[in-house]
């Protein structure tokens, strides 16, 4: 892989030359106790980028009947590159300690993003969700405590802290409290269009996740407590998405998606310690520019304009996989009694009536969050605490 210092440099590889074989799609899965924890934040994070590029592209299909055939085409390779990025996940993390990992990402992505960003209102909203993240790994850490009497931190691998943030109790909103003021496609930085897109990406699969197994728990506070964060999940997809412009084509969508991918990957190439990981990534990062040029030349066929007036300029500075605790905790401590009132950030006395409303009625029947969590304070060891000693 050459250095990518303009996206537009790159043409990468060929569509046609892309493929795969069963072995590299299911292949070696990564270790849990070996590997770096942030090695799976990254296999998790795109595997959330592939599951939008691939909504995204069926969504575009639905719309576009002379687009369905490139994006078929496309979204085939894409499939397969999330396949072999899914299967990286080790069959010996339970589904809670795979929910640990996936706030991780949230936690720790979202921190690098809101410190990378350059329009200060798009930069204040992830450090609002990132609040919200936090406090969720907080429950599911209390969770697994609970049920399986492992500490956390074995995913975490001491990078990322396990104490409350703004109570889960408190971040159900009335829809009208998540929209968000969107950005100028016409004025917006290129890394706020990847920003945008990228967390976007990585709540939905968030929000999927959890649809997906909350209800395969016996447990009846596990299954309340996943309803209860996934509904908040899709309150921070609702959030995180409206955060990009209505005003871009679908084909100006599809260019700005495949450049965050590159950009993702080129990322995870940049800081992966693991060898055989690290080869993927670059290869991935060739395949996603070959998307990316052919992305190029559709939108300047069937829409008569120049890919440069979209994602002109130096690709932005590498997303910073590494410990964000400092920023997090400086963040936890200015702005957790930060609330949404529409579009705006108030202080927890002036937040909207509909959402105080519409949060006494969920919680009226007690509060998943809070049960789960009575009691439970996370200290090294805590696990192995006999029943009822205090942590």
């Amino acid at each position: 892989m050459n250095t990518i210092d303009n996206l537009l440099d790159n043409k990468g590889v060929p569509l046609e030359k892309q493929s795969f074989t069963w072995r590299e799609l299911a292949g070696k899965p990564i270790s849990k106790l070996d590997d770096d924890a942030f090695t799976r934040v990254r296999v998790i994070l795109m595997n959330g980028v592939e599951a939008d590029t691939l909504r995204l592209k069926h969504i575009g299909a639905r719309l576009n009947k002379e687009l369905r055939l490139p994006l078929a085409q496309v979204r085939r390779v894409e499939h397969h590159q999330m396949t072999a990025i899914n299967w990286l996940l080790s069959a010996d993390h339970s589904p809670l300690e795979t929910t640990v990992a996936y706030e991780q990402v949230a936690i720790e992505v979202t921190a690098a993003v809101a410190q990378n960003e350059p329009d200060p209102y798009q930069a204040q909203t992830y450090r609002f969700g990132l609040l919200e993240d936090f406090d969720h790994l907080y429950r599911y850490s209390a969770m697994l405590d609970r049920l399986e009497g492992k500490d956390a931190n074995t995913i975490l691998q001491g990078y990322t802290d396990l104490v409350p943030g703004r109570p889960t109790s408190e971040h159900h909103r009335a829809p009208e409290d998540d929209l968000r003021e969107h950005y100028s496609k016409d004025s917006a930085a290129l890394i706020t269009k990847l920003h945008a897109a990228l967390i976007t990406a990585a709540e939905y699969q968030t929000h999927d996740y959890y649809m997906n197994i909350g209800p395969l728990f016996a447990d009846p506070v596990a299954r309340a407590l996943y309803a209860e964060i996934a509904s908040v999940e899709e309150q921070h997809v609702t959030q995180y998405g409206s955060l990009q412009d209505p005003g871009e084509s679908f084909l100006e969508k599809w260019l700005i998606h495949e450049a965050m991918e590159v950009y993702a990957y080129a990322s995870c190439h940049a800081q992966e310690e693991n060898p055989r990981i690290k080869g993927l990534w670059e290869r991935f990062v060739d395949y996603e520019l070959g998307h990316l040029n052919l992305a190029c030349e559709l939108f300047k066929q069937h829409q008569r304009r120049d890919p440069a007036e979209v994602l002109a300029g130096q690709l932005p500075a590498m997303i910073d996989f590494k410990s964000q605790r400092d920023f997090v905790r400086e963040t936890l401590a200015q702005e957790v009694d930060l609330r949404a009132h529409g579009i705006d950030y108030v202080p927890k006395d002036q937040e909207n009536q509909a959402s105080l409303e519409y949060r006494a009625r969920l919680n009226s029947a007690g509060v998943p969050a809070n049960i789960v969590s009575a009691g439970y304070t996370w200290r090294p060891g805590s696990e192995l605490n006999v029943k009822g000693e205090q942590p």
